[in-house]
């Protein structure tokens, strides 16, 4: 039986290894660099979330409400039997088990999903309801994986202090908003929707994508700041992510609204991999030099 369930465990950890593979490239990268129980927990957290997506972006109309009905409910049993037939469901349950992830994070999560189905135009107060559900609180299903990943059955909790919860709700603001602003045509002309306060995507301004580029990089600032605080190979992995959706940020800055409107801004494959690379290799000897200045010291 053993061995059943571990053939079964590993199953669906491939599964969702398959979503994030197939579907992002930049959140990808990052994960590459994180050790096997890590990144099978993150594959979980973003298997679950980009089916929810799905859901909401790709099968929306007619029965989408009902099939995120019951992809809620069987989330919400997985939690609880620490089992589920749906191979991405039962992989994320498990990572949650594991790292104390619930209610809290899944509940907003879905709650902004259902948003989709039936909100067209944002205001301030329903925006920043939007980006906690649907990304705030998946920055705090990552950082509990990056803390308990190797806990074992019985072991307390890590729990973080709130430096580190404020990055990690601020690092999955800034992910969001920034593609919040590249997808800014497909969500208007597709699935006609207006995330931006206040923003007409059709007559998207200069001040307009100043100002929300701004707020972008406040993100990332709090995110940065809470690095630190992160184990090795997290903070490696985060750095490089970071910094590879912090230069698709610069192009969208530096790109005219009218083309933000026209084509979708993107960073090459290449350049991501040598970006995330240097971030990666800097981060590293960085915490390599840490590590040295006080045998250095006491050598003095």
């Amino acid at each position: 039986m053993g061995a059943e369930q571990d053939l079964y465990d590993r199953t669906a950890a491939r599964t969702s290894r398959v979503v994030l593979a197939s579907y992002s490239t930049s959140f990808g990268l990052g994960a590459r660099l994180l050790d096997g129980a890590t990144r099978d927990g993150i594959d979980a957290v973003y298997g679950l979330v980009r089916i929810a997506d799905e859901v909401v972006d790709t099968r929306r109309g007619d029965g989408a409400g009902e099939l995120l009905d019951e992809l809620e409910a069987e989330t919400a049993r997985a939690l609880e039997r620490g089992w589920s037939t749906n191979l991405v469901v039962h992989s994320f349950a498990r990572a949650a088990r594991r790292c104390g992830i619930g209610h809290r994070e899944v509940d907003p999560f879905f709650a902004s999903m259902r948003t989709d189905l039936t909100v067209r135009v944002h205001d301030r107060e329903s925006y920043e309801r939007y980006v906690y559900g649907s990304a705030e609180v998946v920055g705090l299903m990552c950082l509990a994986v990056f803390l308990n990943a190797h806990r074992r059955p019985g072991e307390p909790l890590v729990v973080p202090d709130e430096t580190l919860e404020r990055g990690a709700r601020a690092l999955g603001a800034a992910f969001q908003k920034i593609n919040f602003l590249r997808d800014l045509r497909t969500d208007y002309a597709e699935l006609g929707r207006r995330y931006l306060p206040g923003v007409v995507p059709d007559r998207l301004r200069r001040r307009d994508v100043e100002a929300f580029c701004a707020e972008v990089e406040a993100d990332l600032a709090a995110a940065r700041a809470a690095l630190p605080g992160l184990p090795v190979r997290p903070r490696i992995a985060v750095a490089a992510t970071v910094a590879v959706y912090e230069r698709l940020l610069a192009r969208l800055h530096a790109t005219p609204p009218a083309e933000i409107l026209r084509a979708r801004v993107r960073v090459p494959d290449t350049v991501k991999v040598a970006l995330a690379a240097r971030a990666a290799s800097a981060e590293l000897l960085g915490q390599v030099s840490a590590a040295r200045r006080p045998a250095a010291r006491a050598l003095a």
